[in-house]
């Protein structure tokens, strides 16, 4: 009997596994005959994966391993298929160099589909030459020295009522889902210049985070598809939005809030921004002082949990500086100059970037067939830069396995030319505006950490890491907060 069922069962499936093999054979001969005739380079090796989805659910399923494991199989300069478009994964200074001096010239924006389409045709993001130059001038202001300055006593009082609340809570807190609440408040805060009500941050927050979990998706817009569930909350926000921007077109308020400078910022350019390009403009700025934030802000906790020695020696720092309690009085006396002086301070933070980019690369498009690595990256294609891949490999840092602030020191630095080594907020002509923010929340958030709690990790061991569509740990990091005044002899 159990030979005749496997002879009816290879009957049907032998004609469906020759028809999927056939499928998938012919799906990547299709990209092999995508290649520049003109051209007699080969495309980079590597494999466009299934047929319409690629290699899309193995990137999401193995995360960094993904890349990893292609780049010691071919190389730093590979072809895939993800998110619905060929693509060319690109590694090193060497290569990084090219790319990121000539944008406009070789390769030009290229977010996926889906992030085109939530984000919005006007925002800074999907912009590109001349309007993209514009756009940056105008989007400047919002994070100039004087804006941060501005910022301060807002971020300073949500940076300290979130580590006040971890504190009190008599259960562990889940890290990163916490630092999504603190980075999304401060957003809130510094666009507005205050916050709504707790019911109506929470249902706004709600709406969040349904468009950044969608921001990268298939771009199949049906039913139920994660897609669609981010135009909807795209639009929602839109709507929130357009009161408050409408109010602050028809008054001057006393005190700056980035929408306010983002207004008169434009004004000054020449170019008065419609209601459209304001909502994208807000959304945009939203998502930028979000997830790759509060990814950071985890990922800050996490290395000071694993590394106590750093600990110990940026809460001697910041005591050597004034900047421990007792020798400050009053509510806002933190200033800009104070956190931006501190050196170890900065290298704590500039290392827990380096190690653990938020983000773990920067897309764009081939606007021209070019030569790359020995390879052609037809034009057309998607080329996606590696940050993290580019931090583990650089020759600049030795030990990279290690979490050391002191590499970062200046006589260490002194004579390294770090410029395509160390980009965590990505290079050229798309720097990330932001940086100076999110170093800033980082710094503070830091700062409020080791002066007034104490906390322990709540799991019998560290957590894995998830690297896409940001780092974040696979169960948040739970992490245990008191309060706890430190001293000298914690030291």
């Amino acid at each position: 009997m159990a030979l005749p069922l496997l002879i009816s069962l290879f009957t049907v499936l032998a004609p469906i596994i020759l028809l999927l093999t056939a499928c998938i054979c012919l799906w990547q001969l299709r990209w092999n005959l995508k290649a520049d005739k003109n051209w007699k380079l080969p495309l980079p090796p590597g494999s466009m994966g299934l047929p319409i989805v690629g290699e899309t659910f193995h990137w999401l399923l193995q995360g960094s391993n993904f890349h990893a494991s292609r780049r010691k199989q071919h190389g730093t300069v590979f072809k895939t298929h993800l998110l619905g478009r060929p693509l060319v994964r690109v590694t090193g200074a060497e290569h990084l160099r090219r790319l990121l001096l000539e944008e406009h010239n070789l390769v030009g924006t290229n977010w996926p589909q889906s992030a085109q389409a939530i984000l919005g045709s006007t925002s800074l993001a999907n912009s590109s030459g001349d309007i993209h130059h514009h756009k940056r001038k105008v989007y400047a202001k919002v994070f100039s020295h004087s804006a941060l300055e501005s910022y301060m006593p807002q971020i300073k009082q949500v940076v300290a009522e979130s580590v006040r609340d971890w504190c009190a809570s008599e259960h562990p807190v889940t890290v990163y889902s916490e630092s999504k609440r603190l980075t999304f408040r401060i957003a809130v805060a510094i666009l507005l210049g205050s916050l709504p009500s707790e019911e109506e941050l929470t249902n706004l927050f709600t709406v969040f985070e349904q468009l950044t979990h969608n921001l990268f998706s298939l771009p199949l817009d049906v039913p139920g598809s994660g897609y669609r569930k981010g135009l909807q909350a795209r639009d929602r926000l839109h709507e929130y939005f357009e009161k408050p921007i409408e109010d602050m077109l028809q008054s001057s308020p006393e005190y700056p809030t980035a929408l306010g400078i983002l207004i008169k910022s434009s004004q000054e350019q020449g170019v008065k921004m419609s209601m459209q390009e304001l909502k994208e403009a807000m959304v945009e700025l939203m998502f930028a002082a979000y997830a790759t934030t509060a990814s950071a802000c985890t990922s800050l906790v996490l290395q000071l949990l694993k590394n106590p020695a750093v600990l110990a020696k940026l809460r001697m720092d910041l005591q050597t500086n004034g900047l421990w309690p007792e020798s400050r009085t009053g509510e806002n006396l933190l200033h800009l100059s104070d956190v931006t002086g501190l050196q170890y301070l900065d290298g704590v933070i500039k290392e827990v970037l380096r190690l653990l980019p938020p983000v773990s690369g920067g897309y764009r498009v081939a606007l021209q067939t070019f030569e790359l690595g020995g390879f052609q990256v037809p034009k057309g294609w998607s080329v996606m830069y590696s940050i993290r891949d580019t931090h583990d490999t650089a020759p600049i840092f030795q030990h990279p396995e290690t979490f050391d602030p002191d590499r970062f020191a200046q006589d260490q630095m002194k004579g390294k030319d770090a410029r395509f080594q160390y980009l965590p907020f990505g290079g050229g002509v798309r720097r990330c505006l932001g940086k100076e923010l999110a170093k800033l929340i980082l710094k503070i958030l830091a700062i409020e950490l080791a002066t007034i709690s104490h906390w322990e990790l709540a799991t019998k061991t560290f957590p894995k890491l998830l690297m896409v569509p940001v780092v974040c740990p696979a169960d948040g990091l739970k992490v245990q907060f008191s309060a706890q005044l430190c001293n000298k002899s914690s030291r």
